[in-house]
């Protein structure tokens, strides 16, 4: 059974599951009835960040352009342009072990692309969660549900699992940013 979650909580990964090397983030949505005449395509991506909460160069970016660190630790498994149907919208592969040892954490984010063109905002997005799976057994262990707490932000920062005292950890931190991908990427040190 899965560990349900609220805004700021945290919970250990792999201290009580120390079998735990490789996890699915799955991210899900759904969209409020909408006629401005375009789909919402919406786009997870992970941000593997040092000590300093900034990537160390444009390849720690995992996203629809770039599906695959260099590690071989986080893997995007593809883009989802319509988020039609039931279960995660988009997913992402972590390999805990293969994790760079300088990444103290990744951020797992979710934008609306093109918002600013079609006038679209996460206030229109409701069912939004992400949860963490072990991709082995295939049990979920972790879900967060995000409820309706945005209104006019194009980038929500989801989660992160990030390392404490050798172990990993998981965030539910659910924060709503304006600006989208590109207001994303310079707070953590991309070049945009």
């Amino acid at each position: 059974m899965a560990v349900s979650l609220r805004k700021g909580q945290k919970v250990d990964l792999t201290k009580g599951n120390p079998s735990l090397k490789k996890i699915l983030i799955g991210l899900g949505w759904d969209t409020n009835k909408y006629d401005g005449g375009f789909d919402f395509d919406l786009d997870a991506a992970a941000f593997l960040l040092g000590a300093n909460g900034k990537v160390t160069s444009d390849e720690d970016f995992v996203f629809y352009n770039n599906l695959k660190h260099k590690s071989g630790s986080v893997e995007h498994m593809g883009d989802n342009l319509t988020g039609a149907g039931e279960g995660d919208d988009e997913e992402i592969k972590i390999d805990l072990e293969k994790v760079p040892a300088n990444i103290e954490k990744i951020d797992f984010t979710v934008t609306i692309y093109d918002a600013e063109t079609r006038k679209q905002t996460f206030g229109q997005v409701s069912n939004a969660y992400i949860r963490v799976v072990d991709d082995v057994t295939q049990q979920e262990l972790i879900r967060y549900d995000l409820g309706e707490d945005f209104s006019v932000e194009t980038a929500v920062v989801v989660g992160e699992i990030y390392r404490h005292n050798g172990e990993w950890k998981f965030n539910a931190i659910g924060s709503g940013w304006s600006g989208g991908l590109a207001a994303l990427g310079k707070n953590y040190g991309v070049n945009v």
